[in-house]
């Protein structure tokens, strides 16, 4: 069955840097695109970056210049650098795909940034 699991998550100071990852399995992940959402306490979850399997990437402007999502198909691994973080980054970080017969979702990582 498909499972993700995020990891890299952590308490981390304004203007610094963490990279998250995620790790899949179940499915050939070669194949399709992966994703990285964030959900902030009292806010709807919201697309961070995603990445095609052709490695074509896109994101959010609030991160756009800030964070990088790239893919390692033979780790079956989708990763996500954040620099230069600010307190509006917090939340908690999910890997998702979508395949045919829906969504899949990690279970997230905790991304604090804090003084």
């Amino acid at each position: 069955q498909v499972q993700l699991v995020e990891s890299g998550g952590g308490l981390v100071q304004p203007g610094g840097s963490l990279r998250l990852s995620c790790a899949a399995s179940g499915f050939t992940f070669s194949a399709y695109a992966m994703y990285w959402y964030r959900q902030a306490p009292g806010k709807e979850r919201e697309t961070v970056a995603g990445i095609t399997k052709d490695h074509t990437t896109t994101y959010a402007d609030s991160v756009k210049g800030r964070c990088t999502i790239s893919r390692d198909n033979a780790k079956n691994t989708v990763y996500l650098e954040m620099n230069s973080l600010i307190p509006e980054d917090t939340g908690v970080y999910y890997c998702k795909v979508r395949r045919f017969n829906g969504d899949y979702w990690g279970q997230g990582t905790q991304v604090t940034v804090s003084s």
